[in-house]
């Protein structure tokens, strides 16, 4: 059976249904309705999936999963921690963005 979804609060709505509404913000699943269909917007859609393949954290999450360390970074530069954390995903995987509240969500690898 496939689902039909039009537009990013069904796409949400999807996640709340499923019990998995903590697994990205609201803005992060903006994000990912938005990415998808972008690739593919024909592409069945599976909760499941996507919370196994994709994830949001922050900075420091990124950080502490991958033991990267900001020595090339000013202490306190937050931005110049971000943009370091962004060129290591970019580099390993897809990146879909970044929320207004300043987490990454990207494809996890």
């Amino acid at each position: 059976m496939k689902q039909t979804i039009n537009s990013a609060s069904q796409f949400r709505d999807a996640f709340h249904l499923s019990n998995r509404k903590e697994q990205f913000s609201y803005d992060a699943l903006g994000m990912l309705f938005d990415y998808f269909e972008e690739i593919d917007s024909d592409m069945e859609l599976d909760v499941i999936g996507i919370c196994c393949d994709y994830a949001e954290s922050t900075v420091e999450e990124v950080a502490e999963s991958y033991s990267l360390e900001f020595s090339s970074v000013d202490d306190g530069d937050t931005d110049g921690e971000l943009e370091f954390v962004l060129s290591f995903l970019n580099e390993q995987t897809s990146v879909v963005g970044v929320t207004p509240d300043g987490s990454i969500v990207y494809a996890q690898f």
